[in-house]
């Protein structure tokens, strides 16, 4: 079966609709013509300075048109996307791009000063891209951006070898334990496990013909599609994958202009661009959304918006009613999946129809597993691992053991399992308890934090909470738990236990409150848990 590559799909798309916006950043938009005829000449300069079939290209890179750009140029020239997350120290950076053997770094001004500090520790880069920022100039041992977008090209570039749905995207992820892992996706892989969500998808086989095009593209393609706005980072799977599918519909990708999210630019450019859906990662972004239509409602208009999807940490039920109070026909998806596992369920609110926290309805291919292999009743009661079966990732980049243990053969199918735990309910829906490799253990009890920090984040007083297991001499572990509050006299600690034990057994309610004004949160939406348990410890009875 000849499967789908990006390349092929977003030149048909450029040949549909030339003129309608494909990027827009401030009052920057590209059209899908010039977005083609950049990529192009940004694929025909990494090939010219030495990258072959299938080398990495490293995304240094904040939330910016570039971004998707130079993600087309690969899939264009068979390069291979390597996502940065560009919080990474000197050290990390260094084990990412060595790990990914990358051939070239695409990075922006503001990134400079270490990617020079660094560059002479990883001597597989051919090529560094400098994007120009407004920080700095670019240094002399590095091509401008510009130059390379605008290297002349004979029609659409293809690398030496024949574009195919086999060529890879890697997506690196830090996950809880361990260094950050390579997760490799076939492109054939990835467009078949989106296009389904879409209303007119793709068949599984492409159709180009000889002139390379797409006529089930071309039949999908007869107007402009969607304003998307990732609010959550491109080198996060969640705003790149989204992104990707919007660009896949003929829609456009409104970036955020500034390196941190901001909700009054995030509403100003739903309203300007009429956006029709946004991507973002939990209460870490809804809660703040939220705040501000409340302290502001007629500041913007938000009825464009029609979804809003999120995916990677638990999204609060209050948080979903609250948001659906302004805009009514708001379709809110949270989507349970990761770097490693796409389709492991789902849940769906709107207007008079709102899910639990954390209770999803199973993925088509998805099942729970005890750790004998055997599936977990509805309504036992059972913990097990959740997993999912046919589209998955190839497995880790050269890590044989990772991958055998994270995508396991159970019962004779091939499953990504990549650590989630859950419980079924007798209806059939899933109770997401979260990841083992945090698990607390406290006097032979399993203690899920998730379970623990959602209660906690129902308080009024608390905007966002973790809980982390603390050295105990009776129990082993005990709970405590490190809460973000503005005001921490705002709340009596008894009370606030009291409220969590409402919900949950008492033993997984915290035994000690550690206010802060702030969990910092990466861009992501993920915390450090390590961190913050040695910060629990530290201050336990105290």
């Amino acid at each position: 079966m000849t499967e789908w590559n990006y390349a092929d799909i977003w030149e048909n798309v450029a040949r549909c609709l030339p003129e309608a916006p494909a990027l827009i950043h401030g009052d920057l938009t590209r059209t899908w013509s010039e977005l083609d005829q950049r990529a192009n000449g940004v694929a025909r300069h990494l090939l010219d300075a030495g990258c072959g079939h299938q080398d990495k290209v490293a995304f240094y890179l904040y939330n910016r048109p570039e971004y998707l750009e130079t993600f087309f140029a690969c899939t264009k020239a068979s390069l291979v996307h390597v996502n940065t997350n560009y919080r990474y120290a000197d050290d990390e950076l260094v084990y990412i791009w060595d790990n990914a053997d990358a051939a070239a770094v695409v990075f922006q001004g503001a990134f400079t000063e270490t990617a020079d500090r660094i560059r002479d520790r990883v001597p597989s880069v051919l090529a560094w891209l400098w994007v120009d920022d407004g920080v700095g100039d670019c240094p002399d041992w590095a091509t401008p951006y510009e130059e390379a977008a605008a290297t002349q090209t004979d029609g659409a570039v293809h690398g030496a070898t024949p574009r195919s749905g086999d060529d890879l995207i890697f997506m690196y992820t830090g996950g809880t334990t361990g260094m950050p892992k390579g997760v490799m996706w076939r492109q054939g892989d990835l467009v078949a496990s989106t296009e389904p969500s879409n209303r007119h998808g793709l068949p599984l086989e492409h159709d180009l013909d000889d002139d390379g095009v797409s006529p089930s593209v071309v039949a999908r393609t007869v107007k402009p599609g969607p304003v998307s706005i990732p609010c959550c980072p491109l080198m996060h799977g969640t705003g790149l994958f989204n992104s990707v599918n919007t660009l896949s519909l003929g829609g456009s990708i409104a970036t955020l202009t500034g390196t941190k999210f901001s909700v009054p630019t995030l509403l100003d450019t739903i309203d300007e661009h009429q956006a029709k859906s946004i991507f973002i990662v939990g209460d870490a972004f809804a809660k703040p959304i939220l705040a501000a239509l409340d302290a502001e409602p007629d500041r913007w208009d938000f009825s464009s918006l029609r979804v809003i999807l999120s995916s990677g940490v638990m999204w609060s039920a209050e948080s979903k009613e609250g948001l659906l109070r302004h805009n009514e026909k708001l379709i809110l998806v949270d989507a349970f999946g990761s770097s490693e596992a796409m389709g492991l369920g789902r849940s769906v609110s709107s207007k008079g129809d709102s899910s639990k926290t954390a209770s999803f309805s199973l993925g088509a291919n998805a099942a729970v597993f005890r750790d004998d292999g055997e599936l977990v009743e509805p309504g036992s009661g059972e913990i097990g691992k959740i997993g999912v079966k046919g589209r998955t990732p190839v497995g880790y980049y050269k890590d044989e053991e990772k991958s055998r243990a994270t995508f396991p053969e159970i019962n004779g199918v091939r499953y990504s399992v990549p650590g989630d735990f859950a419980t079924i309910e007798a209806d059939g829906t899933i109770t997401l308890l979260g990841r083992g490799s945090v698990c607390i253990n406290t006097g032979g009890e399993k203690v899920f934090p998730e379970e623990v920090e959602e209660a906690l984040k129902r308080h009024d007083a608390i905007t966002d909470a973790i809980a982390v297991g603390v050295p105990d001499d009776r129990f082993g572990s005990a709970v405590h738990a490190v809460v973000e509050t503005p005001d921490a006299s705002a709340f009596d600690d008894e009370d606030v236990i009291a409220f969590v034990k409402s919900s949950i057994a008492g033993y997984k309610a915290p035994r000690q409150l550690h206010p802060v004004t702030s969990l910092d949160r990466a861009a992501n939406g993920k915390v450090d848990y390590k961190r913050w348990t040695a910060y629990a410890t530290d201050n336990a009875g105290s």
